[in-house]
């Protein structure tokens, strides 16, 4: 565990055990849903048998538990939250995997060093919860042996000029730290081929997308 700076303990504030059993609530009843299915179809249809999963700011873990009852090997999940680290546990424990899987309270970016590599690593919804896209894309690509996936906003103007300052006036208005980021696609892009992936995969729908890369 790390110290985390002021954003990420805002996150940990906002993610509180409250809101976090309400998504866990959803998916044990309606199963994954959104950009994340999106994400994990995506992965499912490149293999993950065997595999090791890295999930930054997974959530309640609804990657890793997808991933693991398709045949993935273990999953170590990094998040912010405390909240969402103890339930993504308490559901790999009722799904009986949790002896396959670590958990990591802290900045993933602050972390990274002591972070094993995997051959899948994802961000769903993570690069939008996090102010260096440079630090944290870098350090995400970094421990990616094979595919890399992320779910994060369209950069198109509308997620930039309206729907990223509304969440952030909610923050501001709540005395949190924690703020919504719409960072350019061009430069995520960037930096994910400075560092050896190319773009496998990419669908888009609303104001997120999803993109898969693969390490040639």
């Amino acid at each position: 565990m790390t110290e985390c700076c002021p954003h990420c303990q805002g996150a940990d504030r906002f993610f509180d055990t409250k809101l976090v059993r309400g998504d866990l609530d959803a998916y044990r009843r309606e199963g994954v849903g959104g950009m994340t299915k999106r994400l994990v179809t995506l992965l499912k249809s490149f293999g993950v048998e065997g595999l090791t999963v890295l999930d930054i700011g997974g959530g309640i873990g609804a990657i890793q538990h997808e991933l693991m009852a398709a045949g993935a090997a273990s999953t170590v999940d990094v998040d912010a939250s405390r909240a969402y680290l103890a339930l993504a546990q308490e559901e790999a424990q009722r799904r009986g995997y949790a002896d396959k899987a670590a958990y990591h309270f802290g900045d993933f970016v602050a972390l990274a060093d002591n972070i094993a590599p995997a051959d899948i690593v994802t961000l769903d919804s993570a690069i939008c919860c996090y102010p260096d896209v440079q630090a944290l894309v870098t350090a995400a690509a970094a421990k990616t042996g094979r595919y890399l996936g992320l779910v994060y906003p369209r950069d198109v103007w509308w997620t930039r000029y309206l729907v990223q300052p509304v969440f952030n006036l909610y923050f501001r208005l709540r005395r949190n730290p924690f703020r919504f980021f719409v960072h350019s696609s061009d430069k995520v892009e960037a930096i994910v081929a400075a560092n050896g992936l190319q773009k496998q995969a990419q669908q888009q729908s609303g104001f997120w997308q999803v993109v898969v890369y693969v390490r040639q």
